[in-house]
């Protein structure tokens, strides 16, 4: 009897995620955790953002992104804008060294996953890319 393929892409999910969490942080491919890899990555891509969007973004509690984002502060990789309207307000910015530690991050995971899938043809790298990234866009959106 076959799976219904939601089953396999569960499980297939499941195993991808702990083994690439295991390999980037037991393995250090890169020196940023992933939390810390995923706010830089979007405040780089998208400009200085407050705390509330930001948590809104990665379906976190603020208290959760704060946190992250004070630890983020703590190593020089962002800094604090404050809001000219509310003094209680800010927003985040990337700094020079937290530029500079992304795109190490980013170059060294990268050829790590090329390496993953040096045997795969251009064509199955773009589409499963492809496939990534729609997942990822429509997969956890609020109904």
């Amino acid at each position: 009897m076959s799976k219904h393929p939601a089953e396999t892409i569960e499980l297939e999910l499941a195993i991808l995620m702990r083994r690439f969490l295991a390999a980037t942080t037991h393995l250090k491919v890169g020196m940023l955790d992933r939390s810390a890899y995923l706010l830089l990555h979007q405040i780089s891509k998208h400009g200085s953002a407050g705390v509330k969007a930001l948590a809104e973004e990665f379906h976190l509690d603020i208290s959760t992104l704060s946190r992250q984002a004070a630890a983020l502060e703590q190593k020089g990789y962002v800094y604090r804008i404050p809001d000219p309207q509310d003094g209680r307000a800010y927003t985040l910015q990337i700094t020079e060294d937290g530029s500079r530690e992304l795109a190490h991050t980013m170059k060294v995971r990268s050829e790590f996953v090329a390496d993953l899938l040096q045997e795969w043809s251009t064509d199955e790298q773009q589409r499963f890319g492809e496939l990534l990234t729609k997942f990822n866009r429509t997969a956890f959106v609020e109904r």
